[in-house]
């Protein structure tokens, strides 16, 4: 098909020009600018009858009824959105992940440098506390397995029960065989305090290391801990930075275990009036124990994690807390509150419900300390990447 030269100027104008109609009637005006195409008539009749569609309100009903789904999967897609989201980093920062072990090789167990696995064998105290919450646990799951075995629980009950006991004592595991946060004995302040104009630093006396800021000695675990909490019997270990997290899960897990226990037997035992209700002598002391041991652990779990609520939203851990009081500087604290991500790290929210090692933004910041190692390996990565470019 020929175009006349009328036709051709609109065809082959700029762009970015503002260019006026054209005199044919089968060029249509789709833009203001740019060029144009020729449409044919029956293209035309149907522009004209979508410009119809869209001035009349049925454009709008369709949108309305757009999204067909069901309530059950709205609700589902936001909390897929939710789980699989991760917490907010500083987008200007560029991050990279140190992947090399500098861990020690040997199978060695103990809590010094040279030893391969984290383990507190000088405690024996701590070693039989530790073993007493392992052997309770696993007393109130054979307690509840009896009750299913007898027909008084169904068996998804007991299985729902069984799983939050796995999980309390995996965290437990966790907690007790993660190192929490042992400073080394080639920690470095960080490059920031220098910058900052902080030029002296304090040293631990007995490890002859650097202290970072909110680190303690632990005379039990014989190391400098980072962002050191307590030293809990129960764990057979600190609680620290790196094992924060599993140790705030193992409180959570146990509290829930409890609360599920207690009313699983108010329903089933304590209110049962019915003439079904029959309980064999030994069942019936079995809960009976149990009763007395969930209150009781209910009680101290619940101080415990307000204990630790308390920490994370002022910054000041329990050791740090107790001082405060002796000298009663407790409201003088400058302290800010700990971010969740410096606990449960910057990976996808539905990590934090599981006792997995947490990846932290920025480690160095939440250790409070740097390795030459380390600086090295950053140095060489940058002069590598720069010559790359």
């Amino acid at each position: 098909m020929g175009y006349t030269s009328e036709e051709t100027r609109p065809l082959m104008g700029s762009r970015n020009g503002n260019i006026g109609a054209s005199k044919n009637t089968n060029a249509v005006n789709i833009s203001g600018g740019g060029p144009r195409r020729r449409m044919a008539p029956s293209q035309q009749q149907q522009s004209f009858s979508q410009q119809q569609y869209y001035a009349s309100g049925a454009m709008e009903d369709f949108t309305k009824q757009s999204d067909r789904r069901t309530v059950l999967s709205k609700c589902c897609n936001s909390v897929n959105k939710f789980v699989c989201a991760r917490p907010s980093v500083d987008q200007t920062t560029e991050y990279y992940e140190d992947t090399f072990n500098d861990e020690p090789w040997e199978c060695t167990f103990g809590t010094s440098d040279q030893d391969g696995i984290w383990v507190n064998c000088g405690d024996k105290v701590g070693q039989i506390m530790s073993s007493m919450v392992w052997v309770l646990i696993s007393y109130s799951v054979v307690t509840i397995a009896l009750l299913a075995h007898n027909q008084n629980l169904p068996n998804s009950i007991a299985m729902a029960y069984a799983t939050i006991c796995a999980l309390a004592l995996a965290s437990h595991c966790k907690t007790m065989f993660t190192d929490p946060g042992s400073i080394p004995r080639e920690a470095v302040p960080r490059a920031i305090l220098f910058k900052q104009g902080i030029t002296t630093h304090a040293m631990c006396s007995h490890c002859q290391t650097y202290k970072p800021p909110n680190s303690h000695h632990c005379r039990i675990c014989n190391r400098c801990i980072s962002r050191m909490d307590h030293h809990c019997p129960w764990m057979n270990n600190c609680v620290g930075a790196t094992n924060f997290k599993h140790f705030i899960l193992f409180l959570c897990y146990t509290w829930i275990g409890c609360a599920f226990a207690l009313v699983l037997f108010s329903l089933n035992y304590f209110f049962c009036t019915s003439e079904e209700c029959q309980f064999d002598i030994i069942l019936i002391q079995l809960v009976r124990v149990m009763t007395l041991l969930c209150i009781g652990t209910l009680l101290f779990v619940s101080s415990m994690i307000m204990n630790v609520t308390y920490g994370i939203m002022t910054g000041v851990g329990t050791i740090d807390r107790l001082k405060k009081k002796a000298d009663n500087t407790v409201f003088e604290s400058d302290e800010e509150p700990i971010a969740l991500k410096d606990i449960f790290g910057i990976q996808g929210y539905w990590t934090w419900a599981l006792p997995i090692d947490p990846i932290f933004e920025d480690f160095d910041r939440v250790m409070g300390y740097s390795i030459p190692q380390r600086l090295l390996r950053e140095k060489q990565r940058d002069d590598f990447k720069g010559s790359m470019v």
